[in-house]
């Protein structure tokens, strides 16, 4: 889990960009449920998102003075979100409607649209696009200053995975109805044919089911291990684990909300900060050295390398930051080996080894 920011103001309005450093922001209240008048919120995705898409900004959007803790929402709209929901899925499932007269082959009434509202999908890749979006703000919103891009980084992502965690929660039966089958159906963050090769080449022709099943888990285990799994780790300590591995894995993988919200920050946030700028040229020629000999760093690394190394200031703040932003790489999937990451991680807390 992401480390508790001690920054006390500002950070969710910096997570939007628009607060001043200084803004003092006081906790927004609990939001009201919306009145929907005869409107039913569970007929379309399209009725289904007006409804739930001001929980969701009040949630992961509003300004805060507690980046660790999200606004709330009313308890009548917060069962009122889990009714809609229910009964969407369920009525998606007993009450597919006819396609009408003369629209047979349109996209909108197409037997595949039928099939991921039934399914779920549609509500999925919608949340998908939502957290893309919400990502993409908070670094079209990041200062153009490497000296200050930690401070603004960290309790912005402190703010997302508040927010993050709390609608998972709101939605929990997504995760349940839709998560869990398509896991099941293989379609999770590691898939049978992931490991099918490497596992074909320790199987017997007379290999019992029970022996294919057992290698097929060793593998999973080898996979957990890249991400700090160790043996006889507790339930809740291999459920960590395996997040970090579910908010690294591609897109097209389904997974539970809080790692789609987290794989969306490393796709959006994460990865082009850490990106290496290309030289300017045509063809494929080598990069060629800087005149230090060494190699250009992405805007991050850059960040980092001046929170660590520059003179005076809170030396005790610098390591806090370090740590801070060593728990975001690793809960957003950024992997083991990556340099930066080697770098920050003995700046994690003790417990957080």
């Amino acid at each position: 889990m992401p480390a508790e920011s001690t920054d006390n103001v500002q950070a969710g309005a910096l997570a939007n960009g628009h607060a001043k450093p200084d803004a003092v922001l006081a906790a927004p209240p609990p939001l009201p449920n919306p009145s929907t008048g005869s409107a039913n919120p569970s007929a379309s995705l399209h009725s289904l998102w007006g409804y739930l898409q001001p929980a969701l900004d009040h949630i992961v959007r509003s300004p805060t003075n507690n980046p660790s803790k999200a606004p709330a929402i009313d308890v009548g709209y917060h069962m009122g979100v889990h009714t809609a929901v229910y009964n969407y899925f369920t009525a998606s499932h007993s009450e597919a409607p006819p396609t009408p007269a003369g629209l047979v082959g349109f996209p909108r009434f197409s037997a595949q649209n039928e099939k991921a509202k039934a399914s779920g999908t549609d509500l999925y890749d919608q949340l998908d696009r939502y957290y893309a979006d919400v990502a993409r703000e908070i670094l079209l919103g990041a200062p153009t200053d490497d000296s200050t891009l930690i401070h603004y980084l960290v309790p912005c992502f402190n703010r997302y995975s508040a927010g993050a965690q709390s609608v998972s929660r709101l939605l929990n039966y997504v995760n349940r109805h839709y998560v869990k089958r398509a896991v099941d159906e293989d379609r999770g963050w590691l898939r049978l044919a992931d490991v099918l090769d490497a596992v074909a080449r320790t199987i017997r022709e007379d290999d019992t089911r029970e022996k294919v099943q057992k290698r097929l888990r060793e593998r999973r285990t080898e996979e957990l291990k890249k991400w700090g799994f160790e043996e006889g780790d507790p339930p809740a300590r291999v459920a960590q684990i395996e997040s970090y591995a579910e908010a690294a894995s591609p897109p097209d993988r389904v997974v539970p909300l809080t790692a789609v919200a987290y794989r969306q920050f490393r796709l959006e946030v994460m990865e082009p900060l850490l990106a290496v700028p290309k030289m300017k040229g045509k063809g494929k020629k080598k990069r060629p050295p800087a005149p230090n000999g060494k190699q250009p760093r992405g805007r991050l690394a850059r960040a980092v390398k001046e929170l660590l190394e520059s003179k005076g200031g809170d030396e005790e703040e610098k390591r806090r930051l370090a740590g801070e932003l060593a728990i975001a790489l690793r809960t957003v999937g950024i992997k083991v080996e990556h340099p930066l990451r080697k770098k920050l991680d003995r700046f994690l807390p003790a417990e957080e080894h």
